[in-house]
């Protein structure tokens, strides 16, 4: 065997493993997420579905905040001076 087929043979095989090392851990990765996506899933099916987090009356107080820090903006923004132009 020449010295260029016996170098073109080790990189094929460290190519090969290579591949095959980066291949494991994507998967690893993809189970990885689909356990934790499986897990958000189960907190929020149990916070909405009735495991007490997220009420009712206790979103629309959140909403409420959202509409009073709308409101604070807007009239604040009406109270602004241009002090740029004299």
């Amino acid at each position: 065997m020449d010295p260029v087929q016996k170098l073109l043979v080790f990189v094929v095989v460290a190519l090969t493993l290579l591949l095959v090392i980066v291949g494991v851990h994507v998967v690893l990765i993809i189970l990885y997420f689909r356990r934790a996506l499986k897990r958000l899933n189960s907190i929020l099916e149990d916070a909405i579905l009735g495991g007490g987090l997220i009420r009712p009356d206790k979103l629309t107080g959140v909403l409420e905040v959202f509409k009073r820090n709308k409101k604070l903006h807007t009239k604040e923004a009406g109270n602004i001076q241009d002090t740029g132009s004299k």
